[in-house]
């Protein structure tokens, strides 16, 4: 898929992994729809009109069943059609196991799965019309190999890889493809508040001994949206954490 002048939206888009690969498909000429709950930083807004791009934001909660099919046909109806989704919206809410509340479980389950769920249920009716598509889902690697403290967030990342991997093949029929990319640690808001020591742990974990940049994960969502001869994968980018 060539990604000049296509449309791609992008949940969860006002920070992190997500404004990375907004700014990523705007370089590349695409028409960008962001969302988020909150407002856009001033910083991101900037750098999207220095790109001299065309982008939209429409602030929603993609966690909310009562409003995501009018979200859905709202960024639909922007330009007229989607391109690419990008459903990166997700939180985390972490504690052990014996101590984790059923609403800890619950909102995370909601937000990180049922979310791109009911998303790519509304865009895909619509992508099957129009015959095309590229679906990315943002997975993780603790939702393939799990984590102490993150049962919810495993459970949630571990339905999105099935999510993605089922979708493929039934979009497979009208052209839709569907992959998914699991980043391992990547600078963040989350992993700018470890310590020193937690931060020395982890990179004794990650062969090149670093943390990952958003923009690389940006890359790989450029990657499987471009590449039309791939669908129903899981990318994984994370410094060879998981090798």
């Amino acid at each position: 898929m060539e990604l000049k002048d296509k449309v791609v939206l992008i949940t969860g888009s006002s920070r992190g992994i997500g404004a990375a690969t907004a700014l990523a498909f705007a370089k590349a000429g695409s028409k960008v729809i962001l969302n988020a709950r909150h407002e856009l930083p001033s910083e991101l807004t900037d750098e999207l009109t220095a790109l001299n791009t065309e982008y939209t934001f429409l602030q929603a909660d993609v966690a909310d069943p009562d409003t995501i099919k009018d979200f859905a046909q709202t960024a639909w109806d922007t330009y007229g059609h989607v391109d690419v989704l990008v459903n990166n919206a997700g939180i985390t809410r972490d504690k052990l196991m014996i101590g984790m509340k059923l609403d800890d479980f619950d909102q995370v389950i909601n937000v990180n799965l049922r979310g791109p769920f009911m998303l790519t249920q509304a865009i895909l009716k619509k992508m099957n019309k129009q015959r095309s598509g590229s679906i990315v889902n943002l997975a993780s690697v603790v939702g393939l190999h799990g984590n102490a403290g993150q049962a919810n967030y495993a459970a949630s990342k571990g339905g999105i890889i099935g999510l993605t991997k089922t979708v493929a093949q039934e979009g497979a029929m009208r052209g839709i493809r569907c992959n998914a990319i699991a980043p391992g640690m990547i600078e963040s808001d989350m992993t700018a508040v470890l310590s020193d020591k937690v931060k020395e742990q982890l990179l004794n974990q990650i062969p090149l001994k670093r943390l990952g940049d958003p923009e690389e994960v940006a890359q790989a969502a450029l990657f499987l949206a471009q590449n039309d001869y791939v669908t129903g994968q899981a990318i994984v980018v994370d410094g060879g954490m998981t090798i």
